[in-house]
This record gives structure tokens, C-alpha cells and sequence, in this order.
């Protein structure tokens, strides 16, 4: 792990290697380890893929106080899994929901419910939050449903889209610009300023998706 300055009172911390739940949970750890440590001194911590950037009060903590803590916690073994939540996500996989299903199958080789098996068949961890208020990336997908990102993104891709993209998956919360596949939709609200906290998914939790019908769709608040 190495440490890089993030402005005048924050330090970006960095591991190398590729995005991992390990990763993600050692991140995790030493975010929880040094939030405990510093109540005061620590005013937000923000966690990438393989990042966690600190940012700290200098009139509570200094940066050398908050390195040499940071150097003492890294030797410290933590947890190799994500203690987070465990988020089963219901999603109606169809063409009609999903209007890159076909191709995906196409594509890897394998039939449409095939597909969904696989997608449906894993857990994932959520890696990271960005791009839009509530959406959360979540890997790895299988190897099987390894897809480019679309050429040309779609202008407006529908609140609730499950999609994947190289090897990961994610659930759009809002209609937004998507260069991702479409698989099908989730009719739960992703991203919720009413609820706390207002994201569904938090990075380090596991998530799951249950395949369910149209009428079940339907019935639990999903719009065509």
C-alpha cells in the first residue's frame, strides 16, 4: 500500500493490483480502525476500488500522526472478507426488461437462461459508489459474461436496469446515459433521500439476484 497527498488536509491511500473483496475488506478494516481511533481527527473517509481517502481536521490531527497510525494498522492482519450486509435483489430478466439479454447470450455462447443462471447464480461484492447517487459497482461477474462496453451509449437507459460491463454488474438507480448491457430490472429503489441511510447498497456488502417474474415485478412496485 502506498499514500499520496489529497489536497491540503487529506491523504489518499492506494493498493495495487486489481479490485478484490480482499482488497475491499482490508480498506474496510483500516477505515473502521481509524475512524475508532480518531472520532475527531477523521472527518470523512471515502473508498474507491482500491483507494480510501482520508480526510482529517489538522487542528485535531496532523498528518504525521495520522501516517505513523496508518503504517502501525497496515501490518496488522485484518479480516479477507466484506462484513457487510448480505442484499438480495429481485429482477426480472426478459427481453422485454432487458434488451441486450439476447446478445450477451449470443455473444458468450450460451442460451438465454443460461445466462441468467450465471448472472443470478453469484454473489458479488460491492466494490465502489460513483457515476450517479446510488449506484454501486459489484464484481466479479463470471468470465463467461465478460462484455465490452457498448460502442455508443444509450442516452437513456431505464431506472432499475441490471447490466453488466467487462467484468462487472450494477443496477442503474435513476434513468441516465448507460454504456452498460442490459440484462433485466429490479423494481426496488436503489437511492432514496427519505430512507437512511439513502443508498440501498453500501461498498463491502454482498449481493445476490433473485430472478422473478413480470406480474412479481409488477407487484412489488416496478413500472413499465
Amino acid at each position: 500500500m502506498h499514500w499520496s497527498y489529497a489536497g491540503l488536509t487529506g491523504i489518499r491511500l492506494s493498493y495495487d493490483g486489481a479490485p478484490s473483496a480482499s482488497v475491499t475488506a482490508s480498506l474496510l478494516d483500516l477505515r473502521d480502525r481509524l475512524t475508532k481511533q480518531y472520532p475527531k481527527g477523521l472527518t470523512d473517509c471515502v473508498l474507491g476500488y482500491r483507494t480510501l481517502t482520508l480526510f482529517f481536521n489538522p487542528t485535531e490531527l496532523s498528518r504525521e500522526a495520522l501516517l505513523a497510525a496508518i503504517g502501525d494498522l497496515d501490518n496488522i492482519v485484518g479480516s479477507q472478507q466484506c462484513a457487510g450486509r448480505a442484499v438480495e435483489l429481485p429482477v426480472w430478466y426478459a427481453e422485454e426488461s432487458g434488451q441486450d439479454l439476447a446478445v450477451v447470450a449470443e455473444h458468450s455462447g450460451l442460451s438465454v437462461q443460461a445466462v441468467i443462471e450465471l448472472h443470478s447464480g453469484n454473489q458479488y461484492t460491492a466494490f465502489a459508489t460513483g457515476f450517479s447517487p446510488g449506484f454501486c459497482y459489484l464484481g466479479n461477474i463470471s468470465e463467461q459474461l465478460d462484455m465490452p462496453r457498448l460502442q455508443t451509449p444509450r442516452r437513456a437507459v431505464p431506472a432499475g436496469s441490471v447490466a453488466i460491463a467487462d467484468r462487472q454488474t450494477a443496477v442503474y438507480p435513476a434513468v441516465s446515459p448507460g454504456g452498460w448491457h442490459l440484462l433485466g430490472r429490479c423494481p426496488l429503489p436503489l437511492f432514496d433521500l427519505e430512507q437512511s441511510p439513502p443508498g440501498l447498497i453500501a461498498v463491502g456488502d454482498q449481493v445476490s439476484f433473485k430472478p422473478i417474474t413480470r406480474d412479481e415485478f409488477l407487484s412489488l412496485g416496478g413500472t413499465l
